[in-house]
């Protein structure tokens, strides 16, 4: 008989639906979150490669489309900068850092849930222990010195559960909120380097050689 079927969980008794739905929950909030970082996670040294050549060639505007229609946070922080190309150095900055802390949370959104699923889960499966044995104490009362073993065994089934199916939640949603934690990290280093990035190209390649700068001609012998 396979642990898995529907008369082993019923014997969990409630609490086990309500690690359920907390399951679910915690699955369905980890692949949104992954598909989305994975969707928003660019390449950021071909993509920041990519826009110094666009500068390069003194094609502005080009850049700004390629930004526009880039996803992600690095593109949102890059195109800051852009438009703000002509600003001194502290104004680039702050629109660049104001641009990262926008994007930011939006990294961050429904971690906190999956961090608060892994927390729950054992306390819920500690709870449903708890009513698992008040039911075997009320067994043993109601039986006095003739309880069964069958009407104590239910009591001690759901304990043993419930205690089961909150630690087999709360792993993988810590492990969850660890891999996507790190994702985060990642990609906000990505968001600070290509930041710094494009500001030290700006500064100095891009306004260093300004529009319609020529060699100088060779004097002639």
């Amino acid at each position: 008989m396979s642990v898995f079927n529907f008369s082993l969980f019923a014997k969990g008794g409630p609490m086990m639906v309500v690690l359920l739905v907390l399951g679910l929950a915690a699955f369905v909030l980890f692949v949104e979150r992954t598909l989305y970082l994975h969707r928003v996670q660019s390449r950021s040294t071909a993509f920041i490669n990519g826009i110094k050549n666009i500068l390069a060639k003194r094609r502005l505007v080009e850049a700004l489309t390629v930004c526009e229609e880039t996803p992600g946070p690095v593109a949102a922080v890059v195109k800051a900068a852009l438009l703000h190309s002509e600003d001194d150095a502290e104004t680039m900055r702050f629109n660049v850092r104001e641009a990262a802390i926008v994007e930011v949370p939006a990294l961050e959104r429904r971690l906190g849930s999956i961090a608060a699923i892994a927390q729950v889960a054992p306390l819920a499966g500690l709870l449903g222990t708890v009513l698992g044995m008040a039911y075997t104490f009320n067994a043993f009362e109601r039986g006095g010195d003739y309880a069964t073993p069958h009407a104590l065994a239910a009591g001690m089934w759901q304990a043993l559960l419930s205690t089961a199916g909150g630690l087999m939640l709360a792993i993988p949603a810590h492990i969850a909120h660890h891999f996507l934690a790190g994702r985060v990290r990642s990609i906000v280093r990505d968001i600070e380097w290509a930041g710094n990035e494009i500001m030290k190209f700006l500064l100095v390649d891009y306004r260093g050689n300004p529009a319609g700068a020529a060699e100088p001609p060779e004097e002639p012998k």
